[in-house]
């Protein structure tokens, strides 16, 4: 009898103990811990810094290119009317409107510009004339005259 007993296999020794544990950590590793998640978040954060200050820097810069090609058209209009008047226009509107003087009016043909422009800011342009040279200046993305980031063009 006693060699039947040892023959046959036990119960418990069927079934591995082992197994059991290795179901739990694996049914536990479809989600993504606290951790992990507010690690990737973090990421995000900080990739995301990374671009806004890129890409705000760069519409600024795209302003200020703007703003110095529409200073420029300006001082080639000008150059038009100094041609046709043989004179400085007085403010930017006798670009469009023509000369306010009677006796340069008879010279005049058609605008030379339809309108006046703003800067890229949607400034007012400003334009001063001293003598035989003029300023035109921009006030800039903080909109205040006589500041560093004026952009001014002059003959």
């Amino acid at each position: 009898m006693p060699s039947q007993i040892l023959s046959r296999p036990l119960a418990t020794s069927s079934r591995p103990t082992s197994r059991r544990p290795l179901r739990r950590r694996r049914a536990a590793r479809h989600a993504f811990t606290l951790l992990e998640l507010l690690l990737v978040l973090a990421i995000l954060v900080v990739l995301g810094g990374i671009v806004a200050v890129n890409v705000v820097g760069t519409g600024q810069a795209a302003n200020v290119d703007a703003t110095k090609t529409q200073l420029k058209m300006l001082k080639s209009n000008i150059a038009i009317y100094q041609l046709r008047i043989n004179g400085l226009p007085e403010t930017l509107e006798q670009l469009r409107d023509g000369p306010s003087d009677a006796d340069k009016k008879a010279k005049w043909v058609a605008p030379i510009m339809t309108e006046i422009p703003k800067d890229a800011w949607g400034n007012e342009i400003e334009y001063s004339v001293n003598g035989n040279s003029y300023e035109i200046r921009s006030a800039g993305m903080d909109g205040q005259k006589s500041t560093e980031d004026d952009i001014v063009v002059s003959s």
